[in-house]
């Protein structure tokens, strides 16, 4: 479920010995300063609440040999992977979806990239907040060693204290006439590295987190990610060995209105998301 670089520290390493992540400066809605920090719990909050920074981070510590370390990229021009066309391919999409997740990726460049770019929308969603969804989405988007590695660590990550900081009861829900946004957006993929067992695949992403709600403090704010996936080639599908995240590339604030809590609300329940194939 590595991971954040632009602004004032918050040592979320401090608490798990993992990592360390920064925070934008500017609030990600307009061009206005950032809210003032109200403590250091909601620095934690804000930080570890897009769940894939949290995964990144367990993974990347116990990253083993599955990390790519091919040298050429899918062009044979160095280390440098060549950019991919982001016009459609015509190739079909998956048509099968366990447990709400698109499965059944094609074993070729183009299917390393839907899946992982499938792979992150699932793992950055609301239902990495629950622990039984969490299980099911470990144990089918990673390799059993990594599943079986990383849910113990998970499991103590989304303890009821951190989820409590995140507005959230024990079960993952957010309070009654609150909406709980955890969302990732992909903006592109590419290959960095690419054989018929495994593949590395870089996805640039915009982030959603926060609580959508009257009495929120905590609101929706944005962030930009590139999360690289070590992916294997496993019964019949791509599997997650390993993963790892970095801030950005970022582009700049624009003027948009801050939209108001019951606009995000409403937005999160109509627009639903994509199923993403090259």
């Amino acid at each position: 479920m590595n991971p954040g670089d632009e602004g004032s520290y918050a040592d979320y390493g401090d608490t798990t010995g993992h990592t360390r992540t920064r925070l934008p400066e500017n609030d990600p809605y307009g061009g206005a300063p950032r809210r003032p920090t109200r403590s250091s719990s909601r620095s934690l909050v804000t930080v570890v609440g897009v769940v894939v920074l949290l995964i990144a981070a367990i993974a990347f510590a116990n990253r083993g040999d599955h990390s790519s370390s091919s040298s050429d990229s899918t062009s044979g021009k160095g280390n440098k992977p060549a950019a991919a066309p982001t016009t459609a391919s015509g190739t079909r999409p998956v048509e099968t979806k366990s447990s709400g997740v698109p499965t059944g990726f094609a074993n070729t460049e183009q299917g390393a990239q839907s899946a992982a770019s499938n792979y992150a929308v699932a793992l950055g969603s609301t239902g990495m907040f629950n622990k039984d969804n969490r299980h099911r989405l470990l144990q089918l988007l990673y390799t059993s060693e990594a599943a079986d590695r990383l849910q113990g660590q998970m499991d103590q990550a989304y303890s009821t204290g951190f989820l409590a900081q995140m507005g959230l009861d024990s079960a993952g829900n957010p309070p009654n006439g609150s909406t709980f946004v955890s969302r990732v957006v992909p903006v592109g993929t590419t290959v960095r590295s690419y054989s018929g067992t495994g593949a590395e695949v870089a996805v640039w992403y915009v982030g959603l987190i926060g609580m959508s709600g009257s009495s929120s403090t905590d609101p929706v704010t944005s962030s930009w990610k590139t999360w690289t996936f070590d992916l294997q080639w496993s019964g019949g599908d791509w599997k997650i060995a390993s993963d790892n995240q970095k801030d950005g590339p970022a582009p700049v604030p624009g003027d948009d209105k801050a939209a108001t809590s019951d606009e995000i609300s409403k937005a999160i329940e109509q627009y639903g998301g994509f199923t993403y194939a090259r």
